[in-house]
């Protein structure tokens, strides 16, 4: 993954590094960590195809995320029982924890060269 060119003052690895990282943007602002991947890699996805392979990518794991949380959260709200509550949280809690470690091991695999595809992601962008 060399290239000479420069992404926005950045080298190609430092770009597809950031485009996963990126993800943790949600801590500045809400919703930041959703778009900030997407701007990063709409912006930049026709000048390399490494950075096309790790916005798809990480867009994909996005969109996955987002569906899961959203049956959670229906879930939630269709249990009127303890149990059904409960099972909600921990897999609100689990999905959650699984986008921390998920988009920290792809971060790491981007600076070393490589593309790490998200488990659990479903694929709505080929790559």
């Amino acid at each position: 993954m060399e290239s000479s060119q420069n992404y926005w003052g950045m080298q190609l690895k430092s770009y597809c590094t950031l485009i996963h990282l990126s993800q943790f943007f949600s801590i500045i602002a809400p919703g930041l960590g959703f778009i900030a991947p997407i701007v990063l890699w709409i912006a930049q996805k026709d000048r390399h195809h490494e950075i096309d392979k790790h916005g798809k990518v990480t867009i994909n794991w996005i969109i996955s995320f987002t569906i899961y949380l959203a049956v959670i959260v229906i879930l939630l709200f269709a249990y009127v029982h303890v149990l059904g509550i409960i099972l909600s949280v921990i897999a609100f809690i689990l999905v959650m924890l699984l986008n921390f470690i998920f988009a920290v091991i792809a971060t790491f695999k981007a600076n070393d060269g490589k593309l790490w595809v998200y488990p659990l992601s479903i694929k709505f962008l080929k790559y």
